[in-house]
């Protein structure tokens, strides 16, 4: 079994879900197949069909979770340091044709959240920062063609 890197807020983050899931999400939707059910008959009943469907997919992302969490291999970043770009740095970059100022911050797969600033550690941008210092300059393929990026700034928070 391979570890998945992630950052002590993304494991809390994972936690946290997993908790709704399985004490209100679970109580909600065994609540609402218990109420379709005494519409009487199933077959033709779209409320409990519905419910049941909203039932498999609560418990497939709760084995999900659960299976991330066993494997999760958390890493404490404010115990890291250093002067070039590693799993959990902040990396301010900048586009080197827009001159268009970006922060990530290098997490694992299950906390990737782009638009909250946060690149999965197996992107493609990111594998191209891994290793590189402030000033340096880097070449990322992007689908529109490749773009190039001058690191800024990296800090460990």
């Amino acid at each position: 079994m391979e570890k998945i890197p992630m950052t002590v807020a993304g494991q809390a983050a994972l936690i946290d879900e997993l908790q709704r899931r399985t004490s209100e999400d679970r109580r909600t939707i065994i609540d609402a197949i218990s109420e379709a059910r005494a519409h009487g008959d199933l077959s033709e009943n779209a409320e409990y069909h519905a419910a049941k469907e909203q039932q498999s997919l609560n418990e497939g992302r709760i084995m999900e979770l659960e299976s991330m969490l066993a494997m999760a291999e958390v890493i404490d970043v404010s115990k890291i340091s250093g002067d070039t770009v590693k799993f959990g740095a902040t990396v301010t970059i900048v586009d080197e044709d827009t001159d268009e100022e970006k922060t990530y911050q290098l997490v694992g797969d299950p906390e990737a959240d782009a638009s909250a600033g946060r690149i999965s550690i197996s992107s493609p941008i990111a594998r191209a920062l891994i290793g590189k210092a402030v000033g340096d300059s880097v070449e990322v393929a992007a689908p529109g063609g490749a773009r190039g990026y001058e690191i800024l700034k990296i800090v460990f928070i």
